[in-house]
């Protein structure tokens, strides 16, 4: 099952990619069911806190009348930065999945490992790996086409 929410984060990551934007995506599920979708629009939206998962979150907090999610999950395209890891924290979903890991700016098997951090207010249960290898073409694909430009 997690594979489905998986495919409909990297659907969001390529609309995302088709914008001109960094290709990661995000769903929040709740029950079985997508509440909430997003791609990264930081560039569309001229915003830096525009990343997939933030805007997930939003979506879901709106729709479900609260700023906790915490009988949600997350499934997103990319280890989530040190800001989107605070936003789920914040936010107390219940479970992160993520598909490709990242060195550079990846905050949670990477850089800060923001959530084994004693000051993080909530953790959640973390699966990393699901979709990695077409996450992970996606972004090298983009930014290919970057440096070609």
């Amino acid at each position: 099952m997690h594979s489905v929410f998986m495919d409909a984060a990297l659907d969001e990551a390529r609309i995302a990619a088709t914008l001109g934007e960094v290709p990661v995506g995000a769903v929040i599920v709740q029950n079985g069911t997508i509440i909430a979708r997003a791609g990264n629009r930081t560039r569309t939206l001229n915003d830096p806190t525009a990343h997939a998962e933030i805007l997930a979150i939003r979506a879901a907090a709106r729709l479900l009348g609260s700023p906790r999610l915490g009988d949600c999950e997350l499934h997103v395209t990319l280890e989530p930065c040190a800001m989107c890891a605070g936003g789920i924290s914040h936010a107390r979903l219940k479970r992160l999945y993520y598909g490709a890991s990242d060195a550079k700016g990846g905050a949670v098997e990477h850089g800060p490992r923001f959530f084994s951090q004693p000051t993080c207010l909530h953790a959640p249960d973390i699966y990393p790996g699901f979709g990695a290898d077409e996450a992970a073409a996606l972004l090298t694909e983009f930014f290919g086409r970057l440096r070609q430009d």
